[in-house]
């Protein structure tokens, strides 16, 4: 049986990255970031094809996702924040609309986007997971990056290949 697929491309040479980072818990956003920008680095991502915002909490990263994928300027888009639960239902309001919003934008924008907003119980889970969740996004990224990029040639060859005949 011979049947075409897709491997995993984890090259990061030539790829644009945008990433919003929340700064409500700032200390586990700056670990999740340093990963994120650690492997980012190591799959061959530059520094110039890095662009971060921030902004105030994971409710706003949303709306910069959608400003940059509606720029075009990027390859995949990756989400930094931490949602820690407290004592009332706010935890849960946060961690769904963010979550729905990333989602949301990926879809109607046709650009992939890592959501690496940690949603724990505790500080410790945070702290815990921050490093792992960081690594993982940016993997994520330049695989889904790579995996759209495929596809859209795909789409074109067939194209032509229509137009052809």
């Amino acid at each position: 049986m011979n049947i075409a697929t897709f491997t995993i491309d984890l090259q990061g040479e030539d790829l644009r990255i945008g990433i919003v980072q929340s700064r409500f818990n700032e200390d586990i956003c700056q670990g999740l970031l340093l990963a994120c920008l650690t492997e980012l680095k190591r799959l061959g991502v530059a520094d110039d094809d890095i662009l971060i915002a921030t902004v105030p909490g994971a409710l706003e990263i949303p709306l910069v996702l959608q400003k940059m994928a509606e720029s075009r300027q990027f390859d995949a888009l990756i989400a930094v924040g931490t949602v820690i639960r407290g004592e009332t239902y706010h935890f849960e309001i946060v961690s769904n609309e963010s979550a729905a919003g990333i989602t949301r934008t990926g879809l109607d924008y046709g650009i992939p986007i890592a959501n690496a907003i940690l949603t724990t119980n505790t500080d410790e889970q945070a702290e815990e997971r921050m490093v792992e969740k960081g690594t993982e996004a940016a993997r994520v990224a330049v695989e889904m990056a790579n995996l759209a990029i495929s596809l859209e040639e795909l789409d074109t060859s067939a194209e032509e290949h229509l137009e052809d005949e």
